[in-house]
């Protein structure tokens, strides 16, 4: 199964970053580029629980195709944790619901290099976050 496009842009830039201090910078950036969502998506629905920093996933689910197919916005108030969000999001939006429920994220983070250097508050809340995503994936599979 392969990924979409922005995740493979994603990993193709990691790739040429060595060192853990520019790959971060990355993120970063990745989060400051993520589109604001609408305050009237930061509900307690929409808040990942187990996150330290506040996260909010919103998705969306069109079955134009018969498929479900899912895509997703978010933000965090976190400027690493925002950048950690652009990354799940390039992963798992725009891709059927099962094949959300089948990609772990967090072996792709541990292959990209990105989960080595996080503290054990933000890895638990990229585990909240992953758990959200597929567990919506696995609701519409």
């Amino acid at each position: 199964m392969s990924q979409p496009q922005a995740f493979q842009d994603i990993a193709e830039n990691l790739s040429f970053l060595d060192d853990w201090e520019d790959r971060l910078n990355y993120v970063i950036e990745l989060g400051q580029a993520l589109p604001q969502i609408d305050e009237t998506d930061k509900t307690a629905e929409n808040k990942v629980k187990g996150c330290v920093s506040n996260v909010w996933l919103v998705s969306d689910v069109d079955r134009a195709s018969g498929t479900p197919v899912m895509s997703f916005k978010g933000q965090s108030d976190a400027i690493i944790t925002k950048g950690l969000v652009a990354v799940l999001i390039a992963l798992y939006s725009d891709r059927p619901a099962t094949e959300i429920a089948e990609t772990d994220a967090i072996e792709w983070f541990r292959k990209l290099g990105l989960s080595e250097h996080l503290g054990m508050q933000r890895s638990n809340g990229l585990v909240a976050m992953v758990n959200r995503i597929r567990s919506e994936g696995k609701a519409l599979s």
